[in-house]
């Protein structure tokens, strides 16, 4: 667990469960390791808000999870955003800053996570534009593969294009076993398959949360629900093949009362110290 930037469970940080993690702020110490972000809500915000995630921050390790990199979009890179990201990064000691693998911007912000081409000429692009983030941050960066519902003009996989992206680009990866998952219901395939087709050890940390279900092929995330069965199942296969790698818990509507949210995380705590037990005994043989 060493090579990981934080170490655990975590919990995704919104502003809409303030009043309750106030409330339970014992229980969210004794259950989480870790918090994560969006920097774009947080960024020069100042009064109750910022001052409560100023408390936050100075309690718990955070990592950062980008909504505007628009990694994949034909505009041009935000460079001012990066730099105030930089800075929102080196000022907060964040351990990890990750975006999506998706365009949300042309010739303006689209308010949502478009699917990029899988395509090669997508492949080059995508790369050099993270390597220019990579750049302006000064630090490395992890890409999260998103849930989608079209795939125009697809030349590649949707994991021979993740994988040539982390390869072309030299970037880290943020798995996420609910959008494996809901992909893997929306085109037909394996998600063990996929998740097993993914570099491991480009992995940073892993994403769960709960999705809606449109139709009986048809999945839509929308982190407003519960964490599903089969959705625990295919983390479980995640750690049996890969170890207990860090888990947060992506709630982002919907909130239910928090010892609800605490008791998915604890489920996410049980499981990983089932594959520690795993792999200390191997180790011990």
């Amino acid at each position: 667990m060493s090579s990981f930037p934080v170490n655990g469970t975590g919990l995704g940080l919104r502003r809409g469960m303030f009043a309750q993690l106030r409330k339970h702020e014992s229980q969210v110490i004794e259950s989480v390791d870790f918090l994560e972000v969006a920097p774009e809500n947080w960024i020069n915000v100042g009064g109750r808000y910022g001052n409560r995630f100023r408390h936050y921050a100075e309690r718990f390790p955070m990592v950062c999870h980008g909504l505007s990199l628009s990694i994949g979009s034909p505009d041009p890179l935000d460079l001012d955003l990066l730099r105030q990201i930089r800075k929102f990064l080196d000022q907060f000691e964040v351990k990890c800053y990750s975006d999506h693998l998706s365009a949300c911007s042309e010739q303006g912000h689209l308010y949502n996570l478009m699917p990029i081409p899988f395509t090669e000429d997508a492949v080059n692009h995508v790369s050099n534009r993270i390597r220019i983030v990579q750049e302006v941050l000064d630090r490395r960066i992890s890409i999260e593969h998103v849930s989608y519902y079209a795939a125009p003009g697809q030349e590649l996989s949707e994991s021979q294009f993740v994988n040539a992206v982390l390869t072309e680009s030299d970037c880290d990866l943020l798995l996420d076993v609910n959008n494996a998952y809901v992909n893997s219901i929306n085109f037909s395939y394996d998600p063990k398959e996929f998740i097993d087709s993914l570099p491991i050890d480009r992995v940073s940390y892993i994403h769960i949360a709960g999705h809606y279900v449109e139709a009986e092929d048809l999945r839509i995330d929308t982190h407003a629900a519960s964490v599903i069965e089969p959705v625990w199942e295919l983390l479980d296969y995640t750690y049996s093949k890969y170890g207990a790698i860090p888990t947060l818990l992506e709630r982002d509507f919907n909130f239910p009362p928090l010892p609800k949210l605490l008791a998915e995380i604890d489920r996410i705590r049980e499981m990983q110290q089932n594959y520690h037990h795993q792999h200390e005994a191997l180790v011990s043989v």
